[in-house]
């Protein structure tokens, strides 16, 4: 039995589908009495590190876990959860950690932060991992080297990724590391005792095999894991990959998609389509609301949890957010990320007080842009309601106050299939550090290359041409590699 610490501060329904989807058996822990009898214990995490380590404190599991690890039984950081297992981090300095791993969490100092997509993994030592040194496990017993954790992986694999600070690449714990640049540690520790800075959870085929690793690691086998058959495809590209993401605008249950917003059709069951473009190689979902702010009403969170049970990729999910608790319960239904827009301009410190609760790399922030000549004007409600903003101005105020992505929806494009809105999205690109997603306007692969070569965006979303089979995912990527785009396979 597998031990997931819910603490308040973790995406642990998707960690416990993935548990699940392996065949592998789990409860929550909540209290420390429920540590007896478990064989492993994964700490899975999202949000701030100091708001982490609070919560794992009023949870009196501070302490419980962090003997647990240092008495090298099967332990599993995830994301924030591997960052609580060092000493402290400099993303809220008088927070301490577990101490489970010396050392400090530190910021990335990259072109893009929040540093968030796939980027490849390189193991070390053949995905050996090594026995720490110079106390790298403090007080750690019987922990040492070994490959448990990466059997069955290449020594590169792609892992889906989320965050803003890190542990370095040079920590005397790291079993493997990215080259984004800058190169930081991928995943910490050896022996029974692993934190992972991807999501292993959203990272495919290869996440679960890692997930399998740890299961039988903690368990001595009898794992059911995945299809031996399935065959990673060897990554291409080094780094951080661009990303393709399919859009489900959501009415009334249903996808629907139109022009502009308007002359809404139905297309399909969001469930059917989220997992068939899970498979057909999708890089995340996006998921919006479309009229949940114009009827006032909360998200939908038994379909976004019908959603997450299915999806082995990330998923954001956006409409009718007005809240914190809102974007909580969304959270515990399984979403990876929250995407808010016109509550964003209606209280644009909503999105200070979210990113210091959830941390940045959960908080995208949509911007609806109206042209009229060079200029742009974001709108609100569905593009129904102009707020006179400056497009290129809104987007570097967001990012002052803690958004971790701008979705960038050309309006007079959307739902037209003429192609992205190539230089505006280009000027907010180079006017803000943390990543853009184009979006309105998709009509072909070659848009998609343009707008993430010419218009410099970090990721494609696309609806109408995916909805209608005009393109598929996979034949979208085949075309973005030959024209230079780093994407993952």
């Amino acid at each position: 039995m597998i031990g997931v610490v819910d603490y308040g501060a973790g995406n642990l329904r998707n960690v416990q589908a993935a548990i699940g989807r392996i065949g592998a058996a789990w409860r929550p822990v909540t209290v420390p009495e429920d540590l007896g009898g478990l064989a492993g214990v994964i700490l899975p995490g999202v949000g701030r590190f100091g708001a982490a380590a609070a919560r794992l404190e009023e949870a009196r599991l501070f302490d419980p876990l962090r003997d647990w690890a240092r008495a090298g039984r099967p332990f599993l950081g995830i994301c924030a959860g591997m960052q609580l297992m060092f000493e402290g981090s400099d993303e809220d300095p008088e927070a301490r950690g577990l101490g489970i791993l010396t050392g400090r969490i530190e910021k990335l100092t990259a072109a893009r932060v929040p540093h968030i997509g796939w980027a490849v993994v390189e193991t070390h030592h053949g995905g050996e991992g090594p026995t720490p040194a110079g106390g790298g496990l403090a007080g750690a017993a019987g922990v040492t080297g070994g490959g448990a954790l990466f059997g069955g992986l290449p020594d590169r694999f792609h892992a889906y990724f989320a965050h803003s600070y890190a542990a370095p690449a040079d920590s005397a714990s790291a079993a493997a590391s990215v080259d984004c640049p800058p190169r930081f540690a991928a995943a910490v520790g050896s022996g029974k005792v692993w934190g992972v800075q991807f999501h292993p959870e959203k990272s495919g085929v290869a996440g679960q095999r890692l997930l399998c690793n740890f299961a039988a690691l903690a368990e001595g086998g009898g794992v059911a894991g995945i299809d031996a058959s399935v065959r990673l495809a060897p990554p291409t590209a080094r780094g951080r990959t661009r990303r393709v993401i399919p859009c489900l605008d959501i009415k009334g249950g249903r996808v629907v998609k139109g022009v502009r917003f308007r002359d809404l059709r139905d297309a399909g069951d969001p469930v059917e389509r989220a997992a068939a473009y899970d498979r057909d190689g999708a890089d995340e979902i996006c998921l919006l609301d479309i009229s949940a702010t114009q009827e006032d009403r909360r998200p939908l969170l038994e379909l976004v949890g019908r959603v997450a049970d299915r999806l082995s990729v990330p998923f954001t999910v956006g409409g009718g957010l007005r809240d914190l608790d809102e974007m909580r319960a969304l959270l515990l239904s399984g979403a990876d990320r929250i995407s808010i827009g016109s509550a964003a301009v209606a209280d644009p410190d909503l999105v200070g007080r979210a990113a210091g609760l959830f941390g940045s790399q959960f908080l995208i922030v949509s911007i609806d842009a109206l042209r009229g000549g060079d200029a742009a004007e974001v709108t609100t409600h569905g593009g129904t309601r102009r707020t006179g903003r400056e497009v290129v101005a809104w987007a570097r105020e967001v990012e002052r106050l803690g958004a971790g992505e701008i979705l960038l929806n050309a309006m007079e494009a959307d739902g037209t299939r003429a192609g992205y809105d190539v230089d505006l999205t280009r000027r907010v690109a180079r006017a803000v550090r943390i990543p853009v997603i184009a979006s309105g306007g998709a009509g072909s692969a070659d848009d998609m290359a343009r707008v993430l070569t010419d218009g410099e965006a970090d990721a494609a979303l696309a609806a109408s041409i995916f909805h209608d089979g005009s393109v598929t995912i996979r034949d979208a990527k085949a075309v973005l590699q030959a024209a230079g785009v780093p994407v993952r396979p």
